[in-house]
């Protein structure tokens, strides 16, 4: 049926005339003008530091160059060359150790260290500034300071060593032993900035869902594994690829500290880069070796982007921690 009801009258619009309408666009051309004269000057200099270098190392890794004399185009040898070299080989397997025992170690230690923290304990922000205070230093002096800590003749450490009964160590001039020492050093930086993270995080678990999970009998592993790390993944996920990207990237501690040796078992891939392009003075060879390198970050990255579209899918916004106890005991 149709409605009897008064309608209500639709108000009047006019036109703009032709003279309103230019007016209109000069205005909105002033305005653009405006904007862009006020954002140029960032614009400019983002694109002279980054977007011109990065499409320039890309062309010099196809060409013979050492940035001196005249280079000449090479298409994919420099690639094809970095296939067959065993330097670089070491540098990817010493890079990928470093990347393998760094980044679960971090988390994990982070993660423990930020549980032990997450308490009302005495001197609780002491201890945390502490922890975070060697994630502040630059690698630069993390490497002089260790330098002189594990120097095989003078240093602190074979001092103790020696001091217990135990005879001394090369440390950083060991080839077997000097790769795992550069990652001592790592942690002892990196844990601090995952403590940090996983603090922050761990403000943020419902405490809703902690009391529900104790309520349901659970006790405090059980709130761990069904409550608080479920709520971490997030965090966790951007951890990994945080600290995946820093153990590629690395390369000051290893230039201030070993400068690649002992024979090569410190050598890394940015160190490699380093030393093609401003060492051996074949910069197109050390810009494809950069770009091997850029490759496999743009995967990490793609994989996390891959990783969050999953669990948007798979509904990763349920509760967890629901029905904890119960659902163990069930299962006894």
């Amino acid at each position: 049926m149709r409605s009897t009801g008064p309608r209500t009258p639709r108000p009047l619009t006019l036109d703009p005339t032709p003279a309103a309408r230019a007016a209109r666009r000069r205005r909105a051309r002033g305005e653009t003008a405006t904007a862009w004269a006020f954002i140029s000057p960032a614009v400019l200099v983002i694109l002279g530091l980054s977007v011109v270098p990065l499409l320039w190392s890309l062309l010099l890794s196809f060409r013979a160059d050492d940035l001196v004399t005249p280079g000449r185009w090479v298409g994919l040898d420099n690639y094809h060359a970095l296939s067959k070299d065993p330097a670089f080989r070491t540098a990817v397997k010493n890079t990928l150790i470093y990347a393998g025992v760094y980044v679960p170690l971090s988390l994990a230690g982070g993660l423990a260290l930020a549980l032990a923290l997450n308490r009302r304990i005495r001197l609780v922000g002491l201890y945390r500034t502490l922890v975070f205070i060697p994630f502040v230093v630059s690698a630069t002096a993390q490497g002089v300071l260790f330098s002189f800590i594990f120097d095989p003749e003078f240093g602190v450490a074979n001092a103790l060593l020696h001091h217990i009964g135990l005879s001394p160590q090369g440390f950083l001039s060991d080839p077997g032993q000097a790769l795992y020492v550069l990652l001592l050093i790592s942690l002892w930086s990196g844990i601090g900035f995952c403590v940090i993270v996983y603090l922050a995080a761990l403000q943020d678990v419902p405490v809703e869902l902690v009391e529900s999970a104790r309520l349901d009998g659970a006790n405090r592993a059980q709130v761990l594994r069904h409550v608080t790390l479920p709520s971490l993944t997030p965090v966790t996920v951007f951890l990994v690829l945080w600290q995946f990207i820093i153990a590629l990237q690395v390369f000051d501690l290893v230039y201030v500290t070993t400068k690649g040796g002992p024979l090569g078992a410190t050598t890394v891939i940015v160190y490699f880069v380093w030393e093609q392009a401003f060492q051996n003075f074949t910069a197109g060879y050390g810009a494809s070796a950069a770009y091997v390198l850029a490759i496999g970050l743009v995967a990490a990255a793609v994989v996390l982007r891959l990783y969050r579209r999953h669990r948007e899918r798979t509904g990763a916004t349920a509760v967890p921690g629901a029905g904890v106890a119960r659902a163990e005991g069930a299962g006894r």
